[in-house]
């Protein structure tokens, strides 16, 4: 039988990190990672696309990345991106909606020790990432010690260890046991032809509440050209309204055209406005539900939508939307 045909495209990162004297930076390319892994069962392309650390990937990164995916998605079976892990849950989620109805699937993966250093979690992570580009249904996925999740479901939860990764809300697409690589859920399957559309808008504002936050700094945001807010708010999606009234300000600004949109600071589990007092005022006052969405795939797809143009009622609608199994809504 063939090989399957996949393509690397390689972004930088630790897995292609060198020591200097600023210390760690991606000066490996493509080609010496595989050199590194040795031989695969698989027809491998190389393309270096970007040498950067992933704190220093934006929203031009991303641009790149998509593009560079959607250029090549009809040549391969499959296509691994190797990249950063400490922004690689933000440009796997957006690549979940600039490349909506992706018809093969790319699977992001990194390591928290560079290639080139003994005892690394790269060469298992790249080996993983590969079979997951060769096996898996068309979609956006992160690959990392031994699980497959969906990119816009994954959020890095470690800094050190090597389960840097978790997928959160819904079980990994595929594990490695002993039982070897196993697929465990899949999506129904669609016919609609893949997209590429890279505009977004990125003048948003994610934060996190905390007792004591004073509303005037969300009406400063108004004032400085913030287009759309994600707040992470207490448990189901509480905020404050005695004395220092968010659930006000967030009327205030959905009034003046600008969404905001309530998760949770737990990790697990949903959001809902509708269960607590603390909650309904803000709902009452038009804030949106990002459900069970992580935080991650919330500030994308509200960058993504909102450089559609869609207004606070449009951009309601489309959170209430499952794109490629970012939230719940059952």
């Amino acid at each position: 039988m063939a090989q399957k045909k996949i393509l690397l495209l390689s972004t930088g990162g630790t897995i292609a990190s060198v020591v200097s004297d600023q210390g760690l930076v991606p000066g490996e390319s493509g080609e010496q990672l595989i050199q590194a892994l040795g031989s695969v069962p698989y027809d491998v392309t190389v393309k270096d696309i970007l040498q950067l650390d992933s704190s220093n990937i934006q929203p031009e990164e991303w641009k790149i990345i998509a593009e560079a995916i959607y250029r090549n998605r009809n040549d391969y079976d499959g296509i691994v991106v190797s990249h950063g892990t400490d922004t690689m849950a933000y440009t796997a989620s957006m690549m979940t909606f600039m490349l909506q109805h992706i018809n093969i699937p790319v699977v992001f993966t990194g390591s928290q020790v560079p290639m080139n250093v003994i005892l690394s979690d790269a060469p298992d992570n790249l080996q993983l990432a590969f079979e997951a580009a060769a096996s898996l249904q068309p979609n956006i996925y992160l690959a990392f010690n031994r699980k497959i999740m969906r990119g816009c479901r994954s959020v890095k939860v470690r800094t050190t260890a090597f389960d840097a990764f978790e997928s959160v809300n819904v079980p990994p697409v595929a594990e490695v046991t002993s039982d070897g690589f196993t697929i465990k859920t899949k999506r129904p399957r669609t016919d609609e032809q893949c997209v590429l559309n890279t505009k977004i808008d990125t003048n948003v504002f994610l934060f996190k509440l905390f007792p004591g936050f004073d509303p005037r700094l969300l009406r400063a945001l108004a004032k400085h050209d913030c287009h759309g807010i994600v707040i992470e708010a207490y448990g189901l999606g509480g905020m404050t309204y005695i004395r220092r009234n968010i659930a006000a300000a967030v009327g205030e600004l959905i009034k003046q055209g600008i969404p905001v949109v309530a998760t949770s600071q737990c990790l697990y589990e949903r959001s809902d406005l509708t269960k607590y007092e603390v909650g309904r005022q803000a709902l009452v006052e038009g804030a949106i539900s990002a459900h069970d969405m992580t935080s991650e795939s919330a500030i994308t797809k509200l960058m993504w939508g909102l450089g559609q143009g869609m207004n606070v009622q449009a951009i309601a609608n489309f959170f209430a939307t499952d794109v490629a199994g970012e939230v719940t809504l059952d």
